[in-house]
Parts: C-alpha cells; sequence; structure tokens
C-alpha cells in the first residue's frame, strides 16, 4: 500500500460547480471506497465501484426486535420475581393470590413468545426473498 501511495505524485485539479461535487461526493460516499481520490481513481480506470445498500426494512426490523426483546427482559423479571414468591409463600390465600399473578405473568409470557415468533418467521421470509 506505501509502495503504491509512493508513486502518485501527479496531480489533476479541474473545477466543477456545487452541484456536480455534490453529486460525486454522495456516490463516494455511498460506495465502499476509502476517500474520494480512490472514488476517482475507480471511475477513471474502470475498476468495479461497490456501493453499499441499506434496506430501510430490515432496518425496522432490527428496531421491532430490540423493542421485543426489550419487553421479553421485562416480562422475564416479573415471571422471575413472581416465581421466587411463591417459593417463599407458607399462607393459602396469599399463595392463591400469587398463583393468579403468576398465571398473568406467564400467558403475558406465551404471548410475546408467539409475537417474537411470528416476527422471526416475517423476517426470515423477507431475508430469503
Amino acid at each position: 500500500m506505501e509502495n503504491e501511495n509512493s508513486n502518485r505524485t501527479k496531480r489533476i485539479i479541474f473545477r466543477m460547480s456545487p452541484e456536480e461535487y455534490q453529486k460525486i461526493e454522495r456516490r463516494s460516499s455511498a460506495s465502499t471506497c476509502k476517500n474520494l481520490s480512490d472514488y476517482l481513481r475507480h471511475c477513471l480506470f474502470d475498476k468495479p465501484i461497490v456501493t453499499i445498500y441499506r434496506d430501510g426494512s430490515k432496518d425496522d426490523s432490527l428496531t421491532e426486535m430490540g423493542r421485543l426483546r426489550q419487553e421479553l427482559n421485562a416480562i422475564g423479571n416479573n415471571f422471575n420475581q413472581v416465581v421466587k414468591r411463591l417459593h417463599t409463600i407458607d399462607e393459602l390465600p396469599e399463595f392463591r393470590n400469587w398463583l393468579m399473578v403468576f398465571e398473568v405473568e406467564k400467558r403475558t409470557l406465551s404471548n410475546k413468545i408467539d409475537s417474537i415468533k411470528e416476527h422471526v418467521q416475517k423476517l426470515s421470509e423477507s431475508w430469503l426473498r
């Protein structure tokens, strides 16, 4: 790499309008080229230019997965607290109350897991297209 750069001693300077410069800058930043000079060399010498493509739907999916993960963590924490409390109860009426809370948390957890499975299924279908 150093040897390649040491041979580049000549400069080419030319002028362009701000619109033209913005267009080149935009294309350069959308590519995997390190800098504008590298991008222009690729263009001039007909080298392949790899562009970066971002799929917005995948960004939305990742955001949704993060939200689902947070919800699942919160529900899991609640579930664990209820189970710990059930193991420490000695009185029957209190046990029944906590058992009802346990059932509600279990149902919530089950519904959220089903939601996550459905979302993951949709993601896999979209990625396999």
